[in-house]
């Protein structure tokens, strides 16, 4: 119930707003069709009983019929010099439009070949930087590996001296023993 209700609401607003509005002033024609709309309303109004009036309306007819064509004419000439007139205005407002429209493709494809040229050469900076990393990298690890083996033959270099230094002490404990013996069995 209420959508209808709100539907011919606004079909009412819609309607007193077109009334609502001023009426627009009439154009030549218009007031060319009404004057002769007058004219034929008056000539009605005023009848005349006599033959010459007869052919008085007659006349006055076809004057008014090739006034009128002359009228209709002289309109339909305006008319037509007015939308050549406006088509030339089009035309050439078209074309200053176009004209400067491509002016401004030309300008943003020139940006735009700028624009990818700083693209590619900071993608090949990037990519030596890469290359540049990455040979970088692989001589990290190269120098990784050789510092690991280093450290790993010095950790067996470090056991080897350990156990040898242990055995040293060993010999030389085991030759002061030898030695005391020696000078016992020697008194």
């Amino acid at each position: 119930m209420s959508s209808l209700y709100t539907r011919s609401k606004e079909y009412t607003r819609s309607r007193k707003a077109q009334s609502d509005s001023p009426p627009s002033s009439p154009s030549p024609i218009a007031k060319t069709l009404r004057h002769e709309r007058l004219s034929r309303l008056e000539a009605a109004t005023n009848p005349t009983t006599s033959d010459s009036s007869y052919s008085d309306r007659a006349s006055s007819r076809s004057s008014a019929y090739s006034r009128r064509e002359n009228r209709l004419a002289a309109l339909s000439s305006r008319a037509e010099e007015e939308s050549n007139k406006d088509y030339k205005k089009l035309y050439e407002s078209a074309l200053s439009e176009n004209q400067k429209l491509k002016s401004k493709l030309q300008e943003a494809q020139l940006e735009l070949a700028d624009i990818k040229a700083k693209l590619e050469k900071a993608a090949q900076q990037k990519q030596e930087k890469t290359s540049d990393r990455s040979s970088m990298l692989e001589m990290e690890k190269r120098e990784k590996r050789a510092l690991e083996r280093k450290l790993s033959e010095m950790e067996e270099e470090m056991k080897i001296l350990t156990e040898l230094k242990s055995d040293n002490q060993r010999l030389k404990d085991e030759n002061g023993a030898l030695i005391r013996v020696i000078s016992k069995l020697s008194k």
